[in-house]
């Protein structure tokens, strides 16, 4: 035991004792439920890439009242952003 060095972990190969793989893959393998159907979950490297497959995702998505509501959302959240930070609006709207 060096002062400087650090322990390596220990690797052990376990396999269950009552496990019988025919094909099925790991039953330890951790995985959500959509990842089959989603291309927004995976290797996407980078922010880039995931806002234009999550961009994508959303413009090929048929179910057009969860679109509505997820901008429905969007707006509030900017709305209410904008109240905390005091910005005046009346910047938009023109003086009679």
């Amino acid at each position: 035991m060096g002062i400087f060095k650090l322990r390596k972990n220990k690797k052990f190969s376990y396999t269950p004792r009552h496990f019988d793989d025919k094909g099925e893959g790991n039953p330890f393998e951790i995985k959500h439920k959509f990842d089959d159907f989603r291309k927004t979950v995976g290797n996407n490297t980078g922010l880039k890439t995931k806002i234009n497959n999550a961009l994508d995702d959303l413009k090929t998505n048929p179910d057009k009242t969860a679109n509505r509501r997820i901008i429905i959302i969007i707006c509030i959240l900017i709305l209410l952003f904008l109240f905390i930070i005091d910005f005046d609006l009346s910047i938009f709207f023109p003086k009679k």
